[in-house]
């Protein structure tokens, strides 16, 4: 049996109305709270990685360094740290960078109705990434990533081309 996981329903204003299941979020498309991480290294390139194929929406897509929902009764900065580890088998110092909303229509009929609020880090050294949520990942230069964003864009998150429009 899965564990119900419950993620933040809010306002515009990015206020906590109250809590839903994540899917039957996804499903209706409610507005609800999400964080996307961007670790860099010390040459100021980028850690993307390619979604695993299992995801329940946009497997096999090339998107930010790690990305998630805080759970009911977390919060934000122990969400974005919680995750990290999850994901990519790392943690380090995050800051809070910006915050946007975007909302994207997949083909399986799911919704991302987000206010997505980024942060960036910076991280040297060795990591183990969790197969369940990665297929491949590497870093690359923020110059280089926008440039293969804008010749092929299918291959990339509509979050992550969201966050590359804005740095």
């Amino acid at each position: 049996m899965t564990q119900e996981i419950r993620i933040p329903l809010v306002d515009a204003q990015d206020n906590i109305i109250g809590h839903a299941e994540k899917l039957e979020v996804h499903i209706k498309g409610w507005l609800h709270r999400a964080f996307s991480i961007l670790v860099f290294n010390t040459k100021g390139e980028i850690l993307i990685h390619q979604r695993a194929l299992e995801k329940y929406h946009s497997p096999g897509l090339w998107t930010n360094t790690c990305c998630g929902h805080p759970n009911e009764n977390e919060s934000l900065l122990a969400a974005v740290h919680r995750r990290l580890q999850e994901e990519m088998g790392f943690d380090c110092e995050l800051s809070e960078r910006f915050v946007f909303h975007y909302e994207a229509y997949f083909d399986n009929g799911l919704t991302e109705n987000e206010i997505d609020h980024v942060f960036f880090g910076e991280f040297e050294g060795d990591f183990e990434v969790n197969p369940e949520e990665v297929a491949d990942f590497k870093w690359i230069r923020v110059e280089n990533v926008k440039s293969e964003i804008a010749i092929n864009p299918e291959n990339y998150t509509v979050w992550f081309k969201e966050i590359m429009n804005r740095i």
